[in-house]
């Protein structure tokens, strides 16, 4: 009876969700059009008009957009809670995001009283019609920036997520907790290796994966070109849930970008194409601090990068836009944090003068433009990398700097991350340890980026392909302790935290998927 009740809510979520979508007007139009047609009958018109729908490929639309839905709508509860416990159930976590939020529109609001600089300001027409002549070559833009800080930085982050304790936790249960040898001391349920064996099961050393250069079974060359065959089936079907499952094995590369689209339910259709182009209005029209914080943060990250300072202009354009979205305020419904405001100047103190900031909601810290970078090498048409990069937030990234109890949050990385390393390679952990160079010292800023500007980026494609493909961030977790695995006999010699930096400073000869078959399947338990 639970479970019928369950699918009830879950279904009215869903329905109310579309109806006021594009999606639902043009099905409602087409729906319309075709009763006009002559093979429409009306003793039989509910069968033919659906029958209609699903030659058209109007059905298979509806069916993506419900997946997508689906994956992002939080587990209904059968109790009747706040909001906010829906969005995250347990009170510390809950207390620990609110407390991290006000730590950062303190230091958003410090650097706007130190500067002299306001939140928001109309631009002159003389700037706006420059900005629209530069568009596309932002990055000529020189401004100073040299007083501008990153908000935090991932380190800053890690300070607080070490700190998290549950004050409700049984004490008996502390001898436990305290039996972890790691930094994050609360807790939470997270996979052993056979557990994560049955959930990464199309990783086994019995699975052909693109990524792998040579295979047991059948030479490489032989799979690659029944997968591309298989990939090309997949994408004429247009069914998001079977090109989920298809990533699982890798992407090949003249496919990707269209496998990703697909299963993240993104066309680049007109509505698309004009929304991107009233956000880019926002930006013409208005300048925001965190425009500074942003040119700044794509100087600092992406600029210095060997495979992504090319794509400068684009970072500009796309995050610039990102800033203005008010669309993205929609995750907070799922998302554990809460949108950050600003008052209205002169109007402090007043919560109805309160007014989000930035509108999307979502302040940038640094490195935040490495969420960009790995896409451009997948699309050039700005408005389908912006609806890409947009989706790929909402459904992931956020959840790698907002603390929560989810599996895919950083808080459940890190922890899986210890854990792993610590049964795997307990001497080495250990003995890291007591070096003064806690793992997760290393490896948090390469989770907290899904180890976009780490790898090679055909290699963090890869690894991107299984996000996708199991719809959970888990696998940067199991990544980070291959990582560490890998190098293990180097580490062991290391006598310092600047050590085993060194040791671990260069991942972009690394190959992706051996290392996490190796890991995950090749262990003796």
């Amino acid at each position: 009876m639970d479970e019928d009740v369950g699918v009830n809510i879950i279904i009215a979520q869903v329905c109310q969700r579309l109806k006021g979508s594009h999606l639902h007007s043009h099905l409602e139009k087409q729906a319309k059009e075709c009763l006009h047609r002559p093979e429409i009958k009306l003793e039989c018109i509910k069968d033919d008009v659906r029958s209609f729908l699903k030659e058209t490929g109007w059905e298979r639309k509806l069916q993506n957009a419900v997946y997508r839905e689906l994956h992002t709508l939080p587990p209904p509860s059968h109790t009747v809670a706040p909001p906010e416990h829906t969005k995250e159930p347990l009170s510390y976590m809950r207390k620990a995001q609110a407390c991290w939020e006000k730590r950062i529109l303190k230091s958003l609001n410090s650097m706007c009283t130190e500067l002299g600089v306001p939140l928001a300001r109309k631009r002159p027409v003389r700037e706006q019609k420059d900005l629209v002549h530069k568009w596309t070559e932002m990055g000529t833009n020189e401004p100073d920036l040299s007083n501008f800080r990153p908000v935090y930085a991932p380190k800053d982050f890690l300070e607080m997520l070490i700190s998290l304790r549950n004050a409700n936790h049984d004490s008996s249960d502390e001898a436990s907790c305290k039996s972890h040898w790691g930094l994050i001391q609360v807790p939470l349920n997270v996979k052993n290796i056979p557990e994560m064996r049955k959930v990464f099961v199309e990783l086994g050393l019995g699975t052909s994966q693109l990524g792998i250069d040579d295979n047991i079974h059948i030479t490489p060359d032989l799979f690659e070109n029944e997968h591309v065959r298989l990939g090309k089936r997949v994408v004429s079907e247009q069914d998001s849930a079977a090109a989920q499952q298809y990533s699982r094995q890798g992407c090949p590369t003249g496919l990707r970008a269209t496998l990703w689209a697909l299963i993240l339910n993104c066309g680049n259709d007109l509505e698309d194409v004009m929304r991107y182009e009233q956000l880019k209005s926002g930006v013409i029209h208005h300048d925001l601090l965190v425009d500074s914080l942003i040119y700044k943060d794509v100087k600092l990250t992406a600029s210095n990068d060997d495979y992504y300072f090319v794509f400068e202009d684009y970072l500009y354009q796309i995050l610039l836009c990102f800033s203005r979205d008010t669309t993205v305020l929609e995750h907070f419904i799922y998302n554990s944090a809460t949108p950050p405001k600003s008052s209205v100047q002169g109007k402090q103190g007043t919560e109805e003068y309160a007014l989000v900031y930035p509108p999307n909601g979502v302040i940038p810290f640094h490195g935040f433009s490495m969420y960009v970078a790995p896409l451009c090498f997948l699309y050039n048409e700005p408005s389908q990398l912006y609806r890409i990069f947009r989706e790929m937030y909402v459904r992931y990234f956020f959840r790698l700097h907002s603390i929560s109890s989810s599996p895919s949050g950083i808080v459940s990385l890190c922890l899986q991350f210890e854990k792993l390393l610590q049964i795997h390679l307990p001497q080495l952990f250990y003995h890291l340890r007591e070096m003064g160079a806690q793992p997760l010292r290393i490896a948090f800023k390469w989770m907290v980026r899904a180890f976009s500007g780490y790898l090679a980026t055909d290699q963090l494609l890869l690894l991107w392909d299984r996000i996708l493909g199991y719809d959970s961030l888990e696998i940067v977790a199991v990544l980070a302790a291959a990582v560490f695995a890998f190098r293990a006999e180097n580490l062991m010699e290391v006598t310092s935290l600047a050590a085993a930096e060194a040791v671990l400073a260069d991942l972009s000869t690394l190959k992706v998927m051996p290392l996490l078959q190796i890991f995950l399947f090749a262990t003796v338990i």
